[in-house]
């Protein structure tokens, strides 16, 4: 499945808040306090919800609880952020790889 640049950031923008997404330290932290670490923390953290709310929306369908739009809703949005997490840490370990590639 490919995703578009605007879905990326959609999701993006929703798992990690927009904050997180521009460098700005979230509501209630202070400067310096985690920056990339806790933004990726955000991002796992947000990820996991996106799937425990497809997971509840599934569960309601065949319950005969829930209604279809809502888990197909829910279940695009749990496979954008993890595709957007994968993303990034692919991202991350071919940084990574190119620092390490460095002379000194």
């Amino acid at each position: 499945m490919s995703i578009g640049a605007l879905d990326a950031t959609s999701a993006y923008g929703k798992v990690a808040g927009i904050g997180n997404a521009l460098g700005k330290p979230p509501a209630g932290k202070t400067d310096g306090a985690g920056g990339f670490g806790s933004m990726v923390e955000d991002l796992v953290t947000g990820t996991a919800q996106q799937m425990r709310a497809a997971e509840q929306a599934s569960a309601m369908q065949v319950a005969g609880k829930g209604d279809l739009i809502d888990v197909v809703t829910a279940i695009g949005a749990a496979e954008t952020a993890l595709d957007t997490m994968v993303a990034v840490r692919d991202r991350v370990v071919s940084a990574y790889t190119d620092i390490m590639r460095m002379q000194i």
